[in-house]
């Protein structure tokens, strides 16, 4: 079977259309409420993946066609304000990888929490990767929760390793009640 054509037609374009009707504010309280990057953010970060070439995304004709494309978008946009939601949307997710991490690393959650937060963050991702119409096959999605809990388990037990290792600190990670 042919793929369809997007850009001659970008009404054949099937992501979002669970959220057709839903409107642009209901859609954004529902990320604010589960993550940190806005409906804005996150429609036009998925157009990027999907509309990327080899010199880039293709900013113009998501702009142009944004309400073609996804359903609670109201508004076109011109290529340069379709640059700054993708670039937010980085930005945002770097943010939020480094303070997860630090959280990890300085010994915050045990390795227990981890794997919470890692299945309860993995539950909204999954949720809107089925919102937006994109799926994964079962086993890549076990392959890629298994690597990132491998990941984040070695990640808790190094920083407990280092945090056991400094100067002050005791078996259970608090300062020391004596001076050093």
């Amino acid at each position: 079977m042919e793929e369809p054509d997007y850009r001659s037609d970008p009404n054949k374009y099937q992501k979002f259309k669970k959220v057709d009707g839903a409107t642009y504010r209901r859609v954004n309280q529902f990320l604010r409420k589960h993550t940190h990057i806005t409906a804005r953010e996150w429609a036009i970060a998925r157009l990027c993946a999907d509309f990327r070439t080899t010199s880039g995304s293709e900013m113009t004709f998501i702009g142009e066609n944004l309400p073609d494309l996804c359903p609670f978008m109201v508004d076109t946009y011109t290529p340069q304000a379709v640059n700054q939601a993708r670039s937010s949307f980085k930005k945002k997710v770097k943010k939020a990888g480094a303070t997860f991490f630090y959280g990890a690393m300085c010994g915050f959650f045990t390795a227990e929490e981890l794997d919470e937060i890692l299945f309860e963050a993995s539950e909204v991702a999954r949720f809107l990767l089925e919102v937006e119409g994109t799926s994964l096959t079962i086993d890549d999605e076990i392959e890629i929760e298994d690597r990132i809990a491998e990941v984040m388990r070695s990640v808790a037990e190094a920083a407990s390793v280092i945090l056991k290792t400094r100067p002050g600190q005791e078996e259970n990670g608090n300062p020391s009640a004596t001076p050093p």
